[in-house]
């Protein structure tokens, strides 16, 4: 028995070919709310910009120079690059 429709999974299909980009957005979104933030809101973005990052394959060590930066302008430049 089969879980999914073949719609669901060129749906998936497409997501996963996309995933840097959606990514990418994201990031995007979270940079927007980084320089807004203050406090453990602050605390918490990071931790799901470096869970992106993750999911983009930059180094560990790169992510955890962004976070200790704790400057979104950095991160702004870096994303930017890739």
């Amino acid at each position: 028995m089969q879980d999914r429709t073949p719609y669901q999974d060129k749906i998936i299909k497409r997501y996963y070919e996309n995933r840097d980009d959606i990514m990418t957005d994201k990031l995007s979104m979270l940079i927007t709310d980084l320089y807004l933030a203050e406090g453990k809101k602050r605390q918490q973005l990071w931790k799901r910009i470096a869970t992106a990052l993750s999911n983009l394959k930059v180094p560990q060590s790169q992510i955890d120079h962004l976070v200790e930066q704790d400057n979104p302008s950095l991160l702004t430049k870096y994303i930017e690059k890739r």
